[in-house]
């Protein structure tokens, strides 16, 4: 399906299609109608002898240098030259992309004033496939101005740029909200398999069943909360911890306790964020702004977007809540005071075997990666000498949605190792599955193997790909179908030929 920029409805899920996927890309005709009037308006103030930021004068400290009518078109192609500082590594092919298309509707939204033509340039490399290496570091989120050089560069070409048009194709933050959507996408499908993975580890920790209950939601009624709640307890029905006697425990450890109310609380910062995203996806960017009611050009600051870099700390925050939580159960599942299995969860009790025990280390050490990376970064301040002063403010978005994507990647590492601790744990103390966290114990299997005695530490880097690609939670959460509940192989716990009820 084909998506069609309006500059008004662009949606994250279009991003994701477009980015990853090469869904191509059109220029809605009213836009290009609304594109054609604001471009107007800027071609009569340059020739009225209007100043214009960026258009009849220079930017930044530069300001008060004017530019003439003659020589406003070739300050355009300056521009993207002077803005050549990018640094680090190169960024991924779908931010890139994602990047563009975020572009393209910024222009399609009319404000910026440019022609049709430029918003066609972009979409028709979009759609051709062409994707410009640019670099991850040195915008500081006061609009991209090295990515997005970078991009025009080499997305513009032969087209002769007119007046404006540099400071437009720099002026914006679509790198940072390419990123940003990217990874908010990707945040939503690690939370899935984070209450995939939740589950199991509940189920095979035989925590006890009452912090399930949908009462905590009425009484509690976040919408996140709820939304867990539900998704928990659908994972878990059938599940022998229903059963009476089963529960080990009257309270279990927290991070066991309060899964609903963390999980949830971060899918109702999701959804904040979500709602935020979907304003900067559509709004104007830049600065200048043509005010087409008014027939003038006039400075702003909307390269200010502090909402969406301070929401993507706040989620940052929250996730890492979630990931150490993860972290803490794998390690009391592995530990018997807390899981009344043998240590490292092998077949046996009281061998020297180790099993599963230091995967708790390598998880220990993620989260505290994840940690780190939440630190909030939108009060940064850069310096306050730029342009004389003037530009005292940044919002470090690029790097807020940095940090989201690589919190993102190492989270899908915690998940999986909590799936394979919690997989291992299940079928060892051999009670019954949940229909859910049966059909999830075989989405491990066909990925990890169970740990047998004298077997070496599973690699759980293909069970975490299924994680980060959002392939586990569509086994789990979307085709019921496959296997699940009382048709789940489970592996008793045993010590020589008498198995141990994990008590």
């Amino acid at each position: 399906m084909t998506v069609v920029l309006t500059g008004s409805g662009l949606s994250r899920d279009e991003v994701v299609r477009v980015a990853r996927d090469d869904e191509p890309v059109a220029l809605d005709g009213g836009a290009r109608e609304r594109m054609d009037r604001s471009h107007a308006i800027v071609v009569e103030a340059v020739s009225s002898g209007a100043t214009v930021y960026g258009t009849t004068t220079a930017v930044g400290v530069l300001k008060r240098v004017g530019v003439a009518a003659a020589d406003a078109a070739r300050y355009s192609s300056w521009m993207l030259a002077h803005h050549h500082v990018g640094q680090g590594p190169e960024a991924p092919r779908d931010v890139v992309r994602a990047t563009m298309l975020r572009l393209a509707n910024h222009f399609a939204e009319g404000s910026p004033g440019v022609r049709p033509a430029l918003a066609d340039r972009v979409i028709a490399a979009l759609n051709a496939g062409d994707t410009p290496p640019i670099h991850a570091v040195g915008s500081v989120g006061s609009a991209d101005l090295a990515p997005l050089a970078e991009l025009a560069s080499a997305i513009v070409g032969d087209l002769a740029l007119e007046p404006g048009e540099g400071t437009a194709l720099l002026d914006s933050n679509a790198f940072s909200t390419g990123w940003a959507a990217l990874a908010i996408a990707d945040t939503e499908a690690l939370l899935d398999a984070l209450d995939v993975a939740g589950a199991v580890a509940l189920d095979g920790f035989a925590a006890n069943p009452t912090m399930l209950s949908a009462a905590i939601g009425t009484a509690r009624p976040y919408p996140g909360l709820r939304t867990t709640l539900a998704r928990l307890g659908d994972l878990l029905a059938g599940s022998a911890i229903h059963d009476p006697g089963v529960a080990r425990s009257l309270q279990d450890p927290l991070t066991f306790r309060n899964l609903p109310q963390i999980l949830g609380a971060c899918r109702d910062v999701l959804a904040h964020v979500d709602a935020v995203l979907a304003v900067e996806l559509n709004a104007n960017q830049g600065n200048p702004i043509v005010v087409a009611a008014e027939a003038r050009v006039i400075s702003v600051a909307n390269f200010e977007i502090l909402p969406l870099a301070a929401a993507l700390d706040y989620l940052r925050i929250v996730l890492a809540t979630a990931l150490t939580t993860a972290t803490e159960r794998v390690v009391k599942s592995l530990y018997p005071p807390w899981s009344g299995l043998p240590a490292g969860l092998v077949p046996e009790m009281g061998t020297a075997h180790a099993g599963l025990t230091y995967l708790s280390l390598a998880a220990q050490s993620l989260a505290v990666e994840a940690r780190l990376l939440a630190g909030p970064v939108s009060f940064e301040l850069v310096s306050t000498s730029h342009a004389e002063g003037i530009e005292d403010r940044t919002t470090m978005a690029p790097l807020a949605a940095r940090r989201l994507a690589e919190m993102i990647e190492i989270g899908g590492t915690i998940a999986a190792i909590e799936l394979a601790v919690g997989a291992q744990a299940l079928e060892l103390r051999g009670h019954r599955p949940g229909a859910g966290t049966g059909r999830a114990l075989a989405a491990v299997r066909r990925r990890v193997p169970f740990l047998r005695m004298d077997d070496q530490v599973p690699d759980v880097t293909s069970l975490a790909d299924a994680v980060r690609n959002g392939t586990l939670a569509r086994e789990v959460l979307g085709d019921r179908r496959e296997g699940g509940g009382e048709n789940a192989t489970v592996v008793p716990m045993t010590r020589g030929n008498g198995v141990v009820d994990g008590t």
